[in-house]
């Protein structure tokens, strides 16, 4: 038989607390699959698991949140032999999963997977860290992994709101920036950077129109705005057109993308839903195509290329 890891984060979701593994075992043994399900116990433990799975894996189930996938993509990222990611989706706001059109119960969802194909996936970078869907920076972005996770638990994606209206106020702080793109370099003034390989982001959908995640670019888009006002007015035009169509955002498609600022930067990025520290005032932004990805038949044609 072929072999499956599933690594779990039991801690993923609200009311999708999994009582029994009974169910993934006949699902994938269906499909041909010997499995093993390893729990995470702690931030981290997605890498470290799957570095020190065996070459011989078949296919290894991300069972959790968008964090949690990015913990797996990025140990998978680090070997020698790249393993193939089921994503599916445990966690409260389940951007990628989403994506992929996974919406359905868990177990259903299990067998949506098993019967796609798995697809060269783009893996971007952020100077040595990787990401599967957006890097972002601005006002109010830390709710993504600063929302207490009890809360999350109680609330699921309404914990986010509830979080953001505590840290409510009027201007929006704005950075100064140098970036290169195609080898053209410019300066200003931005208050929200994007860089991103998704059609959906902070559980808005079609925020790009014809994304697709196996073209070797991903999506720039950067914004200045300056009050609450302007950004609940930008806001609303995000959810009703191509985000790439507002003549305030800034927008590029690139495979290379460098990012300097020129005032300090005092807070952190959000790296698919999780916090990204670091000290650097310089990024530089690339895209690698070394992994691929199990996803449904439904969604092949529209988020793919090849």
């Amino acid at each position: 038989m072929k072999k499956c890891v599933i690594i779990m984060n039991p801690e993923s979701g609200r009311k999708k607390k999994i009582k029994t593994y009974e169910e993934f075992y006949d699902i994938l043994r269906k499909y041909g699959y010997d499995t093993e399900i390893i729990l995470t116990k702690s931030k981290g433990d997605g890498e470290n698991i799957i570095q020190a799975l065996n070459d011989d894996i078949d296919l290894v189930v991300s069972a959790g949140g968008d964090g949690t996938l990015n913990e797996i993509i990025t140990g998978n990222m680090k070997r020698h032999k790249k393993l193939v990611i089921a994503p599916l989706p445990l966690g409260s706001t389940n951007d990628v999963g989403n994506m992929y059109g996974l919406d359905k119960p868990v177990y259903e969802n299990l067998e949506i997977l098993l019967k796609g194909k798995a697809k060269k996936l783009d893996v971007c970078y952020i100077n040595e860290k990787p990401f599967i869907y957006v890097a972002c920076l601005g006002e109010y972005i830390n709710m993504a992994y600063a929302t207490p996770r009890e809360l999350k638990k109680k609330y699921g994606r309404i914990a986010y709101f509830l979080y953001g209206i505590q840290q409510f106020h009027t201007k929006i702080k704005s950075y100064n920036i140098r970036y290169k793109v195609e080898d053209i370099t410019y300066e200003g003034t931005y208050s929200f950077i994007f860089i991103s390989n998704s059609s959906r982001i902070a559980g808005q959908p079609d925020v790009y129109y014809d994304v697709k995640l196996d073209d070797n670019r991903f999506e720039v888009a950067l914004a200045n705005v300056k009050d609450i006002r302007e950004l609940s007015r930008l806001l609303v035009l995000a959810s009703t057109v191509d985000v790439k169509t507002i003549p305030d955002i800034t927008y590029y498609q690139t495979n290379y993308f460098e990012l300097e600022f020129l005032t300090p930067l005092d807070t952190s990025w959000c790296v698919d839903g999780e916090e990204y520290n670091s000290n650097s005032q310089k990024y530089i932004f690339t895209v690698n195509q070394n992994m691929k990805m199990l996803v449904p038949k439904e969604t092949e044609n529209i988020l793919f290329e090849g």
